[in-house]
């Protein structure tokens, strides 16, 4: 079966078809670098990388991109908080935001464009939207004409009658329409600002993205993603400031993400719910909240809580505890053919990036192989490793949910001799009645996540979290 996805433009499930045979363009919205990403941006991030991966599976090229808006009126108002340079506060926590993404696993994009490296490229957008019409200036600001764009509001369903009445937008009576929006916004006293036509200034927050994701993926690319709250006005505007001029779709498909809440509130600064991903990374790891965003499918809302992590870490370790023990599990003559468990992952991801039940075909499928290693009749060694591979691409590879423990990366012969030694010394204490002894080593072995099972065939080990 084709990938499909739901568009926000059509508002319905479509094949996923590429411009291009075999590649994939895609443009996430990035951060707008005035303080630390909050745990709903991660979601987007997260989710974002997880598309990529899963293309990159599935057998695209992808050439990804995600920008860093580093100039806005948020950064000015911090800096001047901070009683900093903006370009400090934007140089700050963009390598925070580097970094924090790293940290959640989230691999680096084809490009990462900075508003501020983009600004000529801005200015001839803008040029060139003047000429044909659709903008206009005001005493050194540069205004989008609405107007001039007849299919303005196709992506959030807004009417333009309605904007024109000032529904959701700032009254200023220098606009023609109230739904016109700005392109170029004239410097203040001591803030940052760039030469123009129009004079100093600096862009507007909508114009940013048309330029960078155009410059790096051309003037039509497959896909455009980010959260539901950037499907306006953010996403509405960079349609209509793009489309005016190429008269061609700026992106094939819109991908948006849904809200996260906090214990079933909005989160907000003032309810003392708002929480950072570096927060969060200081409690959990990157796996689980992974994990966790991916429990719930990306289009609908998401409840964030710490009952919600502390499960979602519990339950991974059946995953992790799975996957090290391939490497370390005695051979055995039980076949298990993960050619079937991979359609099926397959067939439940390519329902529109249904994480959850991609995340169901993996549990199945640890719980039917664990069988399997527990059993007298254990697993070959050519089938643990081609369901290590398979868990590797897929909960690794694809979801970023496992990691390489130190166990697994030791040599598993190794491993095993050991433990096949520590069995023999048990076998031999009990023989001779120390049952002090042998309870000692096996209540040893527990503590640090190994389980003996005694047996008529003798004594075998897994791994205590694998149960």
């Amino acid at each position: 079966m084709p990938l499909v996805l739901y568009n926000t433009l059509t508002r319905k499930l479509e094949e996923f078809t590429p411009l291009v045979e075999g590649a994939a363009s895609m443009y996430t919205c990035g951060p707008t670098v005035y303080n630390f990403f909050h745990i709903g941006n991660a979601r987007s991030f997260v989710m974002s990388d997880v598309i990529r991966r899963y293309l990159e599976y599935r057998g695209y090229d992808v050439n990804f991109v995600m920008n860093i808006t580093d100039v806005d009126d948020r950064i000015i108002k911090q800096a001047i908080d901070e009683g900093i340079d903006a370009s400090a506060v934007a140089g700050k926590y963009t390598d925070a935001f580097l970094e924090d993404i790293a940290r959640l696993g989230i691999r680096p994009a084809t490009a990462n464009p900075r508003a501020t490296d983009n600004i000529e490229g801005i200015v001839s957008h803008i040029e060139r939207l003047i000429a044909a019409g659709a903008a206009y200036t005001v005493e050194g600001d540069v205004y989008f004409r609405v107007s001039a764009f007849p299919a303005y509001g196709k992506l959030s369903g807004k009417r333009l009658e309605d904007l024109q009445a000032g529904a959701r937008v700032d009254a200023d009576s220098r606009k023609e329409q109230p739904g016109d929006f700005a392109l170029w916004k004239t410097a203040k006293p001591g803030e940052p600002s760039w030469p123009s036509p129009w004079g100093a200034g600096r862009p507007g927050w909508h114009i940013e993205c048309s330029v960078m994701s155009q410059k790096y993926l051309g003037d039509s690319f497959d896909i455009h993603a980010g959260g539901n709250d950037l499907i306006f006005p953010h996403h509405e505007n960079e349609i209509a400031q793009s489309e005016a001029l190429t008269h061609t779709p700026l992106a094939r498909t819109w991908l948006h993400f849904g809200f996260l809440n906090i214990d079933n509130e909005k989160m907000s600064k003032s309810l003392g719910n708002f929480f950072t991903a570096r927060d969060i990374l200081s409690m959990y790891s990157a796996e689980t909240l992974r994990f966790f965003y991916l429990q719930t499918h990306y289009r609908s809302p998401l409840n964030f809580s710490d009952d919600g992590l502390d499960a979602a870490a519990k339950g991974l370790q059946k995953l992790q505890g799975l996957y090290d023990q391939l490497l370390t599990a005695p051979d055995g003559e039980g076949i298990f053919d993960v050619g079937p468990w991979e359609q099926r992952f397959i067939a439940a991801v390519d329902q529109d990036m249904n994480t959850p039940a991609g995340f169901g075909v993996l549990f199945e499928c640890a719980r039917d192989a664990n069988g399997l290693l527990r059993s007298d009749v254990g697993m070959t060694a050519n089938a643990k490793a081609a369901l290590r591979d398979f868990l590797r691409r897929s909960a690794l590879g694809v979801f970023g949910v496992l990691h390489e423990t130190e166990t697994a990366r030791a040599d598993s012969s190794q491993i095993g001799a050991l433990m096949d030694l520590l069995i023999a010394v048990r076998a031999k204490a009990r023989a001779d009645k120390q049952w002090g002894l042998s309870d000692f080593i096996r209540d040893g072995l527990k503590d640090i996540g190994l389980a003996l099972e005694d047996g008529k065939a003798g004594t075998t080990w897994k791994r205590a979290d694998n149960a």
